[in-house]
């Protein structure tokens, strides 16, 4: 039985893990951590790690980025390993988040869905054999008319799955609105669409003459990176310091 302290036990995530690992036999809940005490939970919840009394084994993270220095250092000073789901870290906390791993196990991925991170994988071969064979490759990904980044995330680690498997061979290419030439073999094309209420789609394709191969991932809800960051603090649990990401929790 896996033991969690669930840091940000009290926004959307937080809320949705808190149901997922109530019906899961293989951990349990023993704290949370939130400055936010608007909701009751079955187990206490603390403002910070360094207050907390109950037994843990790993933390998950999906708070704020302001949240994440003083818990990269509560974390280091009780020598617990972290599940890191929160994004936008500046340069400088990543810095931060690499000297810690030299201390504590630490996973930390751009997506924590269990899917995309299998398809990161396929990626990886797709690229190399198709690649060579003159298969142009373009990702469309589609998100909600909330979210303000674009492109997403997951578009861009997808794109950087291609990329490491062929040495860094392509150039992202977002806009091509003001450039009238014929698309370059070295591009690699990232669209962003915006609208509704799109959890998240990404297709990759790949484009070669008269025939098209397209892998694609349509998230159905946000309970998807709860149950892989669940996954991956069962993974974490009792490993030694270092970075991990969901490759390793899938190995």
């Amino acid at each position: 039985m896996v033991k969690i302290l669930m840091h940000g036990c009290n926004g959307k995530m937080g809320q949705v893990i808190t149901n997922i690992v109530s019906e899961d036999e293989h951990s349990v809940i023993t704290a949370g951590v939130d400055a936010w005490d608007g909701i009751k939970n079955d187990y206490p919840v603390y403002k910070s790690v360094a207050d907390c009394k109950e037994d843990y084994d790993v933390i998950i993270d999906f708070s704020n980025a302001s949240a994440v220095d003083a818990l990269l250092e509560d974390a280091v000073a009780v020598g617990k390993p972290i599940v890191l789901c929160t994004t936008g870290l500046s340069e400088l906390q990543l810095s931060k988040v690499e000297e810690a791993s030299k201390k504590i196990a630490i996973v930390r991925s751009a997506n924590m869905s269990i899917g995309i991170n299998f398809i990161m994988k396929l990626l990886k071969e797709a690229a190399k054999r198709l690649s060579p064979e003159g298969f142009d490759i373009e990702i469309v990904e589609k998100h909600h008319n909330q979210k303000v980044d674009a492109p997403s995330g997951t578009a861009l680690a997808l794109a950087d799955s291609i990329n490491d498997a062929m040495d860094g061979a392509f150039e992202y290419v977002y806009d091509r609105s003001e450039v009238r030439q014929k698309r370059d073999k070295k591009e690699l094309g990232i669209s962003a669409v915006r609208g509704g209420s799109i959890v998240g789609e990404h297709d990759v394709i790949f484009a070669g003459i008269d025939e098209v191969i397209t892998i694609s991932h349509t998230a159905y809800s946000k309970a998807i990176f709860a149950k892989g960051s669940v996954t991956a603090a069962k993974y974490v649990a009792g490993k030694p310091a270092g970075i991990y990401d969901m490759s390793d929790v899938l190995d």
